[in-house]
């Protein structure tokens, strides 16, 4: 059996007991490592404290990993109970319904064990999740590469009146171009987009079409480290947003759409300058 594990998004106890309870049965267990992170990384003590409290060895799946060697992963799988753990929910990216139908195709049995993902967890800033349109992904821009193909999913949102999740990049293990053209792999430092990174991007896209989805004065919500202890939600326009620190990794962007007065009571306790509700134990 394949069990696709979903973990949540703070820590190493948002795992479900269904969850945990088929990590402790499994022989082998994967733990995948580029679409998203738990608050604490995965390097050092953060993969300890996973290994100590699922009670086993935990090998890291990366892109490359994933991506070429499922076929390996899988062919386990048909002898033993294999555990492939993913933060949030396990089809909250679409390598894992890659991975499932792969599985299909090799006739491996799968249970999937959902968890929270960043898709319903925005609800706390107070924007109703069925107001929300198509999803986008942000990339990083480079000197040569500056796609703006979200651009028009926005602009179809907001004049359906509809908010947009703007997933935000994440660059881990990634190889550089120079090291591929050389025939040998380099990998670049890791690298997670800031709020403050994805707003000038949009408004440089904005500015370079002149479609007028958005502007420096279109309402936000920023998130950061969302379901984590510290996480941090800002509401303002994109011009005051740009100005807040939202230290540490993950974050991602809502751009609201058209609000009806309760979401908008909610929102204002987020506001710019209030700071966020606080969600810490006492």
């Amino acid at each position: 059996m394949l069990y696709i594990v979903g973990l949540g998004l703070g820590d190493e106890k948002d795992i479900t007991i269904r969850g945990l309870e088929a990590v402790k049965k499994c022989e082998k267990v994967y733990m995948e490592a580029y679409t998203s992170l738990l608050s604490f990384g995965l390097s050092g003590d953060g993969l300890s404290t996973l290994e100590n409290l699922y009670g086993k060895r935990i090998t890291i799946a990366d892109r490359e990993m994933v991506e070429e060697k499922a076929d390996d992963i899988l062919s386990e799988a048909r002898v033993s109970d294999v555990a492939f753990l993913v933060v949030g929910d396990p089809f909250g990216a679409t390598t894992h319904s890659d991975l499932v139908v792969r599985a299909n195709t090799l006739r491996v049995n799968v249970k999937v064990v959902h968890n929270a993902s960043v898709m319903n967890a925005i609800g706390i800033c107070g924007l109703q999740l069925y107001r929300y349109g198509e999803t986008v992904s942000i990339p990083f821009f480079s000197d040569t590469w500056r796609p703006d193909s979200f651009y028009e999913k926005i602009r179809i949102n907001r004049e359906l009146g509809l908010h947009t999740l703007c997933l935000l990049d994440i660059r881990v293990k990634e190889p550089s171009w120079e090291s591929l053209a050389r025939g040998r792999k380099k990998y670049e430092p890791p690298r997670y987009m800031t709020i403050n990174t994805a707003i000038e991007q949009l408004l440089e896209v904005e500015q370079r079409r002149g479609e007028s989805a958005y502007d420096e004065g279109t309402s936000c919500v920023g998130f950061a480290r969302l379901g984590s202890e510290d996480q941090m939600i800002v509401a303002g326009t994109m011009r005051e947003l740009l100005a807040v620190d939202f230290g540490a990794p993950l974050h991602c962007l809502v751009i609201v759409g058209k609000t009806h007065p309760l979401e908008e009571e909610m929102l204002d306790a987020y506001k710019h300058g209030r700071g966020s509700l606080n969600q810490k134990d006492e």
